[in-house]
């Protein structure tokens, strides 16, 4: 059905191939086709390897005489899924023996499981993005009306319910400057940043910032360092972003309390490792640690996703917009970098981003 130079162009094709003949059965798979399907099934029908029910219509329809079409497949291997856009269409000859079918076929499968994933992941940022906003709405939608109707003169009912109100509007404006933060991240992310930026004052600038934060929590920020400047090439306020987010979760969700001091504590470690085997070369070591109650390693891998949250209600009421740590992961990609993070029931937990020396 297919000569030598035929199946020597198809093989070196970079995506799956599978021909059938007017038998039925299938005549040939590229090595693309050999890795999905496996090699056991040359020869056999078509059926028993493609077993889902609307391309095999599409095959029926096409080697019956119809136009070329498109179809579907589906296929989960080692826990993920991946889809295949089907284009079957006739082989070059007809059968004129009397045989089952009217033409040879050729199918060829484009994997799509990458766009269909975006596609997924743009549904669900809409659903999210709708969702955290329709709860801060909705109450200061309420207390509009409350106060333009039954409050209108209760002085008390209006100072309460402005103040609930003035804490729904700086939670949507929390979450619009994260998103805003979040889009201007992804669209850098391909250009590495090249300023030489200390890491030292970056830190101990940040941590100023952030010590009204701390004291109205009851917390206690500590920098530990042996090095009086860590330069490394980033961008200052990015690399300021990443602290500050780091620091404020560890603030809100993490400390526990020192048994000496009673005050919750989070750290600031900065060193260098002399190579990491990731990056291939030396690299600087960001750390911020807590001594909260940790987290569940179940939790570890999703943390990073948008609007995933271990605590859902929790974070909500210390005003999390459940973006912080996605902003961080994109500006660490960005800086050609590397974020991980550790922690242990009952042990606190452990952010640590790794830059690149040079």
């Amino acid at each position: 059905m297919i000569d030598k130079t035929t199946q020597s162009i198809l093989n070196g094709l970079p995506q799956p191939i599978v021909a059938i003949g007017v038998d039925e059965r299938i005549a040939f798979l590229n090595q693309e086709a050999r890795a999905l399907f496996g090699a056991g099934v040359e020869g056999r029908h078509y059926a028993t390897a493609i077993r889902q029910p609307a391309l095999l219509e599409a095959i029926d329809r096409v080697g019956r005489g119809g136009e070329p079409e498109f179809a579907t497949l589906m296929r989960s291997t080692g826990g993920s899924d991946q889809a295949f856009r089907v284009h079957v269409a006739p082989f070059e000859g007809r059968a004129t023996d009397g045989q089952a079918r009217a033409r040879p076929l050729v199918l060829s499968f484009e994997d799509v499981s990458q766009q269909r994933a975006a596609g997924q992941i743009r549904r669900d940022f809409v659903a999210n993005v709708s969702h955290e906003l329709r709860t801060p709405l909705t109450a200061l939608t309420g207390f509009i009306d409350t106060l333009q109707g039954a409050a209108r003169d209760d002085a008390a009912a209006r100072d309460r319910f402005l103040a609930i109100m003035a804490r729904e509007a700086g939670r949507m404006n929390r979450l619009v400057e994260d998103l805003l933060s979040l889009s201007r991240v992804e669209a850098e992310e391909r250009m590495r940043p090249l300023d030489r930026i200390d890491l030292v004052a970056l830190s101990r600038s940040a941590m100023a910032s952030l010590l009204p934060l701390a004291e109205e929590a009851g917390a206690r920020l500590e920098l530990e360092t042996s090095h009086d400047s860590l330069v490394v090439r980033g961008d200052a306020d990015q690399l300021t972003q990443v602290l500050q987010n780091l620091v404020e979760n560890g603030v809100k969700y993490g400390a526990r309390g020192d048994k000496d001091s009673g005050a919750n504590v989070v750290t600031i470690r900065l060193g260098v490792i002399a190579h990491e085997p990731v990056l291939r070369q030396a690299g600087a070591v960001m750390e911020v640690a807590d001594r909260g109650p940790g987290i569940d390693p179940l939790h570890l891998p999703r943390l990073t996703e948008r609007f995933y949250r271990v605590d859902s209600h929790r974070s909500r009421e210390m005003g999390g917009t459940g973006l912080g740590l996605a902003i961080v992961k994109h500006i660490v990609n960005r800086h050609r970098g590397r974020l991980r993070i550790t922690s242990e029931k009952g042990q606190g937990s452990r952010f640590t981003v790794i830059l690149p020396m040079e």
